[in-house]
This record gives structure tokens, C-alpha cells and sequence, in this order.
């Protein structure tokens, strides 16, 4: 992972955006570690049905439970 400093990182901003690594920047201030930077993984279509047989649903979760009126 690379380490830069947040006034560095402030004046590469756009260029380090567009090199970004899987394993991210780590921006440090005063040699403290403050942020760290990740890409945005692009493969949400994964995450479909990725639940599925994992949860149980129990109840009536379709109703908060409180009567209601919609003409008032």
C-alpha cells in the first residue's frame, strides 16, 4: 500500500485518483495515518442473490403493525 502525505496527497489529487491500486492510499498527516483511499469495486452483480437460504424471515414484516386510515 502506498503511504503519501495529505498535503501531497492535496496537490496529486486527480492523477492519484486516476492510478489507484486494489490495496488503496494510505494519507497520513504529521505521519499519522488519517484516511485511506480504496477503489470502488465495479462488480455489483455479484451481490444479487447473494442472500439467498442465508435469511429467515419471520412475520409479518410487510406491516408496521399500527392501523391506518388512508382517507383520513
Amino acid at each position: 500500500m502506498k503511504k503519501i502525505a495529505a498535503t501531497e496527497f492535496r496537490k496529486q489529487c486527480l492523477t492519484l485518483l486516476d492510478r489507484i491500486d486494489p490495496d488503496g492510499i494510505l494519507i497520513t498527516k504529521r505521519g499519522r495515518p488519517v484516511a485511506h483511499l480504496m477503489p470502488v469495486l465495479n462488480n455489483c452483480s455479484s451481490l444479487i442473490g447473494s442472500l439467498r437460504g442465508k435469511l429467515t424471515l419471520t412475520g409479518n414484516f410487510l406491516t408496521t403493525g399500527e392501523p391506518w386510515d388512508a382517507e383520513s
